[in-house]
């Protein structure tokens, strides 16, 4: 049954980790294309963008292709997800549970608060950025606090408000992108040596491309997290092709406007070289910015918030969390998130290229193992109330054909892993182009295939989902 109710955004979420009553959903499959459209549109993915031009040394034009290609790719695991929230009605992180076992998903949910709490870390960082730059009289660490503390309020009243602010973003955030590209290509053109500044090498072309599918791909643990309130009978096409195209097209826009102003970035502060170069308009610009980054840090509070409960449900399933648990949880985060972007603020750019790079590792098995149980092995049919069981239900405590899996995607790629820390010996042999994710998926979801053909017990029941 669908409830179309125009009042929801304003109203604080009740609902946690738990399934959403049939009678409570509510929305169409093409609110996914403003939602990742709209959440895509903002500093943080410019900044992203600019990596490379700047930390890659790419050409504009080697640099472009590796974000395209990068997003494309990327975009097809990001959105493979998408049709999981209507089915079962449940977070991304609960669902896996159906695939890791009550116990063994722990681990990866561990990973994915880390990941959200960085990532909101980041937001807050390029918020505070853009904030400064429209109000130079306040602090850095003020401006953080501010674009800190309306991603917590909007992160609080929860998936309705958040839908909402996105959509608006499409128009807001989606202007200021329009009007950079106005700017810095034909009012005050960016100088023309900035197109062809640097120059193509197989490893920075890979290490920007694997930044662009990482970005796609760490949006995974999110992406049933704003499905999940969408009627039962939402196609999967639908729901796939509104996720793809929303996000491909949020991400690319201001990445690649990112590569074109990468050249002027200095100390790692996007947001000061896009003030440079638009003069005139660099204010409303900004401005225009500022709100979509507030937006972004709301996403990660909120599905960081789902994550940690799933975490605490699992090591005392009779707990069962309620909207002032799920407040005071993202209040915490906040907080987390507050000192780790104060912290690295300073050493921004090569910081966050660190981390994509780890997340990069640790995400890939898991949405490979995720995506091939889904729609290979149990073809979208799980028994939700096993989700919760203190014992796995019919999932068991552990699935140990996943967590070999996700254990061998982690070791297989160590040798194509090029990172500031390590450099394993076959990108060492490549030249120092990291291949690793792409050999991580390429290993871990047919393996894992084949282990549950031969072994279906590992798989537990195949019920239908309730």
């Amino acid at each position: 049954m669908r409830t179309d109710r125009s009042d929801v955004a304003t109203r604080i979420e009740r609902h946690t980790i738990y399934p959403i009553p049939l009678d409570q959903r509510h929305g169409r499959a093409s609110q996914l294309f403003t939602l990742w459209f709209g959440a895509n549109l903002n500093v943080l993915t410019v900044v992203t963008g600019a990596l490379a031009t700047t930390l890659f040394a790419q050409s504009f034009a080697s640099g472009v292709c590796a974000i395209l290609i990068g997003n494309v790719i990327g975009a097809v695991f990001m959105a493979l997800h998408a049709a999981q929230g209507p089915r079962l009605g449940v977070p991304q992180m609960v669902q896996s549970r159906g695939q890791f076992g009550a116990k063994g998903a722990a681990f990866v949910v561990a990973l994915v608060i880390f990941m959200y709490v960085g990532y909101a870390a980041t937001a807050l960082v390029t918020g505070g950025q853009a904030l400064h730059a429209i109000v130079p009289a306040a602090s850095r660490r003020d401006c953080l606090v501010a674009i800190g503390a309306i991603s917590l309020v909007a992160a609080i009243y929860g998936h309705d408000l958040i839908h909402w602010c996105t959509r608006m973003m499409t128009y807001v955030s989606g202007s200021a992108v329009l009007l950079c590209y106005v700017w810095v290509l034909f009012v005050h053109p960016v100088p023309a040596s900035y197109l062809s500044r640097g120059a193509f090498s197989a490893v920075g072309f890979g290490e920007m491309l694997s930044i662009g599918a990482l970005w796609q791909i760490g949006y995974a643990p999110y992406v049933s997290d704003y499905s999940r309130y969408l009627p039962p009978d939402t196609g999967p096409r639908a729901a796939f092709w509104s996720c793809y195209t929303g996000t491909i097209l949020g991400a690319a826009l201001p990445m690649v406007l990112g590569a074109l102003i990468g050249p002027a970035v200095l100390d790692g502060d996007v947001v000061a070289a896009i003030t440079r170069l638009t003069g005139g308009v660099s204010t409303a610009i900004v401005l225009l910015f500022a709100p979509g980054v507030a937006v972004a840090g709301a996403i990660c509070f909120y599905g960081g918030a789902l994550a940690v409960i799933t975490l605490i449900q699992t090591l005392d399933a009779r707990w069962r969390a309620g909207a002032r648990a799920r407040i005071t949880i993202t209040t915490v985060m906040f907080a987390a998130a507050l000192l780790l972007g104060s912290v690295g603020a300073t050493d921004f750019l090569p910081l966050y290229d660190r981390f994509n790079e780890l997340l990069l590792y640790v995400l890939v098995p898991w949405t490979a193992v995720n995506l091939v149980d889904y729609y290979l092995v149990r073809l979208g049919r799980y028994h939700v109330p096993s989700f919760f069981a203190a014992d796995g239900g019919v999932y068991g405590r552990y699935n140990a054909a996943a967590l070999g899996c996700y254990v061998l995607g982690i070791v297989v790629q160590m040798p194509f892993v090029a990172s500031d820390a390590y450099t394993g010996p076959i990108a060492r042999a490549l030249g120092g182009v990291d291949l690793s994710w792409i050999v991580g998926l390429l290993v871990v979801g047919p393996v894992y295939f084949l282990v549950l053909r031969h072994w279906p017990a590992a798989a537990g029941a195949n019920p239908e989902s309730v």
